[in-house]
């Protein structure tokens, strides 16, 4: 494509080839729903449900600078995608543009690394999907067994995945009524909060908002500041999404970008919200409804909101209506999960990187079929195992997802300063969005996996430890399971180095590529 400022690297004379037509359905997305499957992506109810207390047991009250700092990076990355998705709109983004600037074997990694982590936590989500399905129904019996929960979960992914595999359409519809009720609940949750805080209804724990909260100066050492961005993080993970349905969406040059840069700001907005209204309300005691008691870190929002509704008329219909929404955002993102992998694999399959099963197309609704069956095959075996061997472990893995965040997303941040290094001297902007915004964020994000690898190595980090055979080294279980993902996608890819050998030696990857059933 061509910039306004002057010639831009374009995908023919920048690497892998001419750009992969794959069949997709052009044009089915606007803005809106762009930003509505980028936010959705993020499940921001189940993110701050299951990480807020997290984030409270190691940075206390700073936990609201510390959500706005996480989303630093995050908005710098979102740049870095913007800028190379408007050179290159291919489904495969990190994948893509990794595989363009630094060669196939980094581009591989980088597409593994997306598959990789929505694997692990479609996992995560289904378990939350399956208990919050009997909660709401007030089966909370059945809600501590773990085979119906499992069982729910399954089929939350089997449903998830036939909605992904009817087109992209319908999954943006439906995304639009789920995340309505999520937000909007959300909002009221936080306005009613600071109501209570500053009316005569107030908890004795609670506390006016401090300016002192946003200092990060009061944090008790970096490495608890640290651990408490990795967590943060996590909660913004997922706005990417936008971007991956680019081939799918109108003006796919620039709406995909947009809705990824819009989609963080209003994740930081609705984050601040909660996190500030929660700890005024709560405190961030140990006990009772505290943000720091243990027995809530895993669900917070569901204690508060009793706290916060009351438990009778109408502010039940409130508290329930908090679970649905807790509910309904593992549920929204369980399908938006589906979403950016199966594009992942389609591209990857498009360019020859794997089996080319993975590229055929549905011919009536336009959508990956082997990429989309297999990511939800994948999730239900991983689920399964992970419950099967431990739910410990399953709890670890979420906490490795951050390795492979930071390890993608940072590597995109680097791509674009790359791809785009010999026209950052051309203009001011161009400098800016294209090399030092993108950069710093990839700079931030590399900083944080290396401090996360000492971090999440320490065996009493997390709820598994594990003794490495051989060397017998004693590692935590959340080190141990985000960087086996990420050695398992480098033996993987040396496989596939034999079964796709013209990906790995740069041929030009013909448009005929993608197939139909």
């Amino acid at each position: 494509m061509s910039d306004r400022s002057g010639p831009t690297p374009t995908p023919s004379t920048a690497a892998h080839g001419e750009p992969v037509d794959k069949g997709l359905k052009g044009g089915a997305l606007g803005l809106l729903s762009s930003v509505v499957i980028g936010i959705a992506s993020t499940a921001p109810a189940y993110s701050l449900a299951a990480t807020l207390g997290v984030i409270v047991a190691v940075v206390g009250l700073q936990s609201p600078i510390v959500i706005i700092l996480a989303f630093i990076p995050m908005l710098l990355i979102a740049y870095g995608y913007k800028e190379l998705n408007e050179a290159d709109p291919d489904c495969g983004t990190t994948f893509t543009w990794a595989a363009r600037a630094f060669g196939p074997r980094t581009g591989w990694m980088g597409g593994w690394a997306i598959v990789a982590a929505d694997v692990i936590v479609m996992a995560n989500l289904a378990q939350i999907a399956g208990q919050y399905g009997f909660d709401l129904v007030g089966a909370y019996g059945v809600a501590d067994s773990t085979l119906w929960t499992t069982v729910a979960g399954v089929v939350w992914i089997a449903l998830m995945t036939l909605i992904c595999y009817i087109g992209i359409e319908v999954s943006a519809n439906s995304q639009k009524v789920l995340l309505t009720i999520e937000v909007v609940m959300l909002t009221v949750l936080g306005v009613a909060a600071l109501v209570k805080v500053y009316g005569s209804s107030a908890p004795a724990v609670s506390h006016p908002v401090a300016w002192s909260w946003f200092d990060p100066t009061n944090v008790g050492s970096l490495n608890a500041f640290t651990k408490g961005i990795l967590a943060a993080v996590f909660i913004y993970w997922g706005w990417d999404t936008a971007v991956s349905v680019n081939e799918e969406t109108a003006d796919r040059n620039r709406t995909p970008g947009r809705a990824a840069v819009i989609s963080t700001v209003l994740l930081l907005l609705i984050y601040v919200l909660v996190t500030t209204a929660a700890e005024a309300f709560a405190g961030i005691g140990t006990k009772g409804i505290g943000l720091g008691n243990p027995n809530n870190s895993d669900d917070v929002l569901s204690s508060l909101g009793g706290e916060v509704f009351g438990s009778h008329g109408f502010g039940w219909f409130l508290s329930k209506l908090l679970v649905l929404m807790v509910l309904t955002s593992a549920a929204a993102s369980t399908q938006t999960t589906i979403l950016p992998t199966a594009r992942t694999t389609l591209s990857m399959a498009a360019h020859r990187a794997i089996p080319s099963h993975f590229a055929r197309i549905h011919p009536r609704f336009l959508t990956p079929t082997w990429s989309t069956v297999g990511m939800g095959l994948a999730s239900v075996a991983f689920y399964v195992v992970m419950v099967k061997v431990s739910n410990n472990l399953l709890a670890d893995s979420i906490g490795s997802i951050g390795l492979m965040i930071a390890f993608y997303y940072g590597m995109t941040g680097f791509a674009c300063v790359w791809y785009y290094r010999k026209v950052l001297t051309r203009s001011p902007r161009d400098l800016w969005v294209k090399g030092v915004m993108p950069g710093l964020g990839g700079v931030l994000l590399l900083y944080f996996f290396i401090d996360a690898c000492f971090v999440y190595a320490n065996p009493d980090y997390g709820y598994t430890s594990w003794t490495v055979p051989g060397v017998h080294w004693h590692l935590g279980g959340v080190f141990i399971t985000g960087i086996g993902a990420l050695i398992l996608g480098a033996i993987l890819m040396v496989m596939c180095r034999y079964t796709a050998p013209a990906f790995f030696r740069r041929e030009v990857v013909p448009v005929s590529a993608a197939r139909r059933d």
